[in-house]
């Protein structure tokens, strides 16, 4: 059944911390000044603005070009930011290297690689060598040993609870619908299934954002990697999936096949994954992204609900998109595609941020 939306108030969401984000700004304004050279001052930051967490970013007068960033203590871990980043870097992988930080008060000094988003340069004529730049670094980043004090581990349980931010912020909060005991069922199988193939398929280094808008490209054309604090050990397709169905850009089916063929080859040559056959992991590669679109319905409404970043709403037909186009390919997944369409597809359809799905990121 339905029920009347009651709509968050991204404002009054957002008014009680006001005062605690300008004074944050503040002390990162007085540490930046005792972490950088006295001929700087006085420092003056100005806002890049934020990402899908909650941390801030602040260019500012220096001739060593870095950026300061507020990560808040309570809701960014700056300590596995730092492990992170060390990890990455033994792999050869370029990322922000970093001046100074006081992981206590969520501040950073790091570097600052420029505005070249692969969003931004990335199109039909360089697409190829782009794409496959991206995935030469990400078998980069899957050669990185596991250490599992370091890496949590994308098991079950945080399977589930990602899937399960799509029923209530997704289908609940956002399109105001109640899940029956039936449909709850249905979603139990269908998410049981995904967790099954995510846990099957080999397990490795997992960025958990490997998209078009964390990756930069620097002065000398290599690539650069940003946003991946939030690095799990987990199913070997879930980057690659991140990467080739972003849900910020969309590119024809027959390329993304061919680029998710083309990682087959040199996984299994770089012994990352066992020479499974084409149609199996294409299987691992469907299915995972579709728990994490599943998820990312559940994160853009909630990020929007709860956290007042209404932008990513105008993201969310893409993301339908991709969980029908793949929901509908499967016949074990195709109850779950046909109570979407006809059970949630009418309620998105009465939303202000809708567009027709069909033709989303073309």
């Amino acid at each position: 059944m339905t029920t009347p939306h009651t709509k968050v108030d991204p404002i009054a969401t957002n008014a009680s911390t006001a005062a605690a984000t300008d004074g944050r700004k503040l002390a990162l304004t007085h540490w930046v000044s005792q972490n950088t050279s006295a001929e700087l001052h006085p420092i003056e930051l100005h806002s890049l603005g934020g990402d899908a967490g909650f941390r801030r970013y602040f260019r500012f007068q220096t001739p060593s070009q870095w950026l300061a960033v507020d990560a808040p203590p309570a809701s960014e871990d700056t300590a596995q930011f730092l492990a992170i980043a060390r990890l990455i870097e033994q792999q050869g992988v370029r990322s922000p290297r970093i001046a100074a930080a006081d992981a206590e008060q969520g501040f950073l000094l790091v570097e600052d690689m420029g505005d070249r988003l692969f969003f931004r340069e990335v199109d039909s004529s360089n697409a190829d060598s782009l794409y496959q730049q991206a995935i030469s670094t990400l078998l980069q980043l899957q050669h990185s040993q596991d250490d599992i004090a370091l890496i949590p581990r994308y098991d079950r349980a945080l399977l589930r609870r990602e899937l399960e931010i799509f029923s209530e912020w997704f289908a609940g909060k956002l399109l105001g619908h109640s899940l029956t005991v039936t449909e709850q069922q249905l979603l139990n199988d269908v998410f049981i299934q995904l967790e099954d193939i995510a846990l099957a398929q080999p397990q490795t280094f997992v960025h958990r954002d490997y998209h078009s808008r964390n990756l930069l490209l620097l002065d000398d054309n290599s690539l650069g990697v940003i946003d991946f604090q939030g690095a799990l050990w987990g199913g070997a397709t879930y980057d690659l999936v991140s990467l080739l169905r972003d849900c910020y850009l969309r590119w024809p089916a027959e390329k993304v096949t061919h680029w998710a063929l083309d990682y087959r080859q040199r996984a299994i040559a770089a012994g990352i994954i066992p020479n499974i056959s084409e149609t199996e992991f294409l299987r691992w590669f469907d299915w995972l992204g579709l728990q994490r679109h599943i998820k990312v319905l559940g994160i853009f409404a909630r990020l929007y609900l709860r956290d007042g970043k209404a932008g990513y709403l105008n993201d969310l037909p893409l993301v339908i998109r991709y969980t029908l186009e793949i929901a509908e390919h499967y016949p074990q997944l195709q109850a779950f595609a046909a109570w979407f369409k006809h059970t949630l597809l009418p309620l998105a359809q009465q939303q202000s941020w809708y567009q027709d799905y069909r033709t989303a990121g073309n």
